[in-house]
Order: C-alpha cells, then sequence, then structure tokens
C-alpha cells in the first residue's frame, strides 16, 4: 500500500476544509499518515480517512519512506490560501490534479444521548474577535425562536468562555469529536464563520451562518443545507484588517436579514 504524508496545521476550520482531499486519496487506497492538531485530525480518523495523526513533525516520522509528501504551508509545498477568490475546496483539488469527488455530508453516528437532540443550536463564538458581532444579535434571534415554539441552547466551545457569562443554557464541549456526534443530532445549527459553523454544516445539520468581513466565496463550508447571511457591502469582504465600526455584521440589519430567510423546513 502506497503512503501519504500530510500536513496541514490550522484551525478547526482550516482541517475540516482538507477532508474532501483525505477522503478522496482514501478511496484510491493510499495509507495516509496525517500532521496537524490531533484533535481535530481524529474526525478523519473515526470515519476512516486516515491512518495515523502526529501533532508535529518528529524526527521518526521524517525517517520513514513515503510515496507522496502533501504539505500545505505557506513556508513549504502548496500555499493554503488561494491567490484568486474561489471556493478552497476547488482550489485544493484544482492544485493537486484530483477528480473532485467527495462526500458533502461527514458519515458521522449521531450519539442518542446527545443534550443538543431536537434543539436549535447557537454558536456566537468564532477563532477571532473580529468576525463576533455584538451579542443582541443571537438574543434577537433566540427570543424569536422561542416564540415560535423552538427549544435553544448555546454551545459553547474553545475559546467561548466569555458566553457562559451571558447565559444560563449552555452546554461546554472542548472535544471536536464529541461535538459532532452530539451537534449531529440537533434539529437546526445557527453562528458565524467558525470552526464549528464548519462542523455543522458538513454534518448535514441544516444551518444559519453570519458573515462579515471574511470571504464566503472563499471560505464558506462543506454541506447541503446552508443558509450564507451577508449583508454584502462594498468594503467587504476585509478580513483581517476589520475596521473598528464592522457594519458588515450590524446586529439589527442581520436580524432583518434572518428573519427574512429563516425557514424550519
Amino acid at each position: 500500500m502506497k503512503k501519504i504524508l500530510f500536513y496541514r496545521r490550522g484551525a478547526l476550520g482550516d482541517t475540516l476544509l482538507t477532508f474532501p482531499l483525505l477522503e478522496n486519496l482514501k478511496k484510491k487506497n493510499f495509507y495516509i499518515l496525517a500532521i496537524g492538531n490531533t484533535e481535530y485530525f481524529k474526525i478523519a480518523k473515526e470515519v476512516g480517512w486516515i491512518d495515523e495523526i502526529y501533532s508535529d513533525l518528529y524526527p521518526s516520522i521524517l525517517k520513514k519512506n513515503y510515496d507522496i509528501t502533501l504539505f500545505f504551508s505557506r513556508n513549504k509545498g502548496f500555499n493554503p490560501f488561494p491567490s484568486q477568490r474561489k471556493w478552497i475546496i476547488d482550489y485544493y483539488f484544482e492544485i493537486l490534479n484530483l477528480e473532485k469527488n467527495f462526500s458533502l455530508v461527514l458519515p458521522i453516528k449521531e450519539d442518542p444521548n446527545s443534550p443538543l437532540k431536537n434543539k436549535i443550536v447557537i454558536h456566537p463564538g468564532s477563532g477571532s474577535f473580529k468576525k463576533i458581532p455584538n451579542f443582541s444579535l443571537f438574543k434577537k434571534i433566540e427570543n424569536y425562536l422561542v416564540s415560535q415554539g423552538f427549544e435553544t441552547i448555546y454551545l459553547v466551545g474553545e475559546g467561548d468562555d466569555w458566553v457562559k457569562n451571558l447565559v444560563k443554557n449552555y452546554w461546554e464541549c472542548f472535544d471536536p469529536l464529541i461535538i459532532a456526534k452530539f451537534l449531529k443530532s440537533a434539529k437546526l445549527y445557527i453562528g458565524l464563520d467558525s470552526g464549528i459553523s464548519h462542523l455543522a454544516t458538513y454534518l448535514g445539520v441544516k444551518s444559519y451562518l453570519f458573515y462579515g468581513p471574511t470571504d464566503y466565496l472563499i471560505w464558506k463550508p462543506i454541506g447541503i443545507d446552508f443558509k450564507i447571511i451577508s449583508l454584502e457591502l462594498e468594503c467587504s469582504p476585509c478580513f483581517p484588517k476589520v475596521c473598528e465600526n464592522k457594519n458588515c455584521l450590524d446586529p439589527h440589519q442581520l436580524f432583518e436579514k434572518f428573519i427574512k430567510v429563516f425557514s424550519y423546513l
């Protein structure tokens, strides 16, 4: 069996966006050793798309022989960021000259004991506070959903400790694989441009995602049932050079747009 050394460090969303490559290569019967965040890559191992995971390029790993080495890094191999405004998945498949063939839904089995089962999950966090609107947006959305008879719960993940000071109805977890198994059972998901949002859509959960300063043409998630809500300002996208006003994340306008497009069915 031919072996591949696959290197991609980065946040949860960045890592999930490489999974289609791993799935595609695994279908070709490669043995895949992945280097990156082990907590994120273990989701790919759970579904059988990689064989070994390591957090760094240890000397013992480099001594092994590989038929193919794939490095996604600004310093070596392939640049993980496209120079043009195209979906990152399309970019990856083009630079590797692979036929674009992958699943739009992660084959993760839900946990029957999930505290998120049949609830609308709200995740107001992101890897950068530059992407986060005023919390009033989520309170308005929660109040609206409750008035419509839905049960809501906030998801608190890594870096979201601040959320616990604002709400009481939350579930906290830092393990991405457990989050995936529990989130799979959610009725619906609402979030921002974040790793958890990428995970939710990839799981097939109907989702509404707010994008402001980041480019959704490049960084849209994988999935079959999600809606991106953006104010489409001329100054967007601008990340990481985000202005102080963050008009693209105006909570009142985003809420009004959400109400217009929201549908549970």
